[in-house]
């Protein structure tokens, strides 16, 4: 559980990490250096769902020895699958992370939604979508790790 108090934005009460993989977690599907850190010590108070196209293959293989829910889309209309996904977890509960636009349904009904904006760059809808924009992934693990980061960001 992640807790905290935002002045203007509200009570936040944290049960999952939804994120995006391709481009979001990765970088030509490899892990970026140091998330893989990053989600071992946030998978301790934190639920982690990887929601991807999988575009290289390679989601199993990377997230291997970190606790989490990989979870490869099939079919068409992957952004309303992750919106649906983040709906059943409970809205109120979800912290998203995405990069491209099969993850802007997401990032808008989540309780916090954060568009990453890392080697792949982002999709201009992420950047309406989400609540905060982030320049790497690395950061926006961070937010969760120093709570104060994302307190400064989200106040009024």
């Amino acid at each position: 559980m992640f807790e905290i108090d935002i002045p203007g934005f509200g009570s936040v009460r944290l049960q999952h990490l939804v994120t995006d993989f391709t481009g979001t977690l990765s970088f030509d599907g490899k892990l970026v250096p140091g998330v893989r850190e990053r989600l071992l010590r946030i998978a301790e108070f934190l639920n982690i769902h990887v929601l991807t196209s999988d575009t290289f293959g390679t989601a199993t293989s990377e997230l291997k020895d970190i606790h989490c829910i990989a979870y490869v889309l099939e079919g068409d209309y992957h952004d309303l699958q992750k919106e649906e996904y983040v709906e059943k977890l409970g809205t109120g509960s979800v912290i998203a992370f995405g990069n491209g636009n099969n993850d802007r349904k997401m990032l808008r009904v989540a309780r916090i939604g954060v568009a990453v904006a890392g080697g792949e760059g982002c999709a201009v809808d992420i950047l309406m979508a989400g609540d905060v924009h982030v320049t790497s992934i690395l950061d926006g693990l961070d937010l969760l790790l120093n709570p104060k980061r994302l307190k400064a960001t989200l106040r009024y």
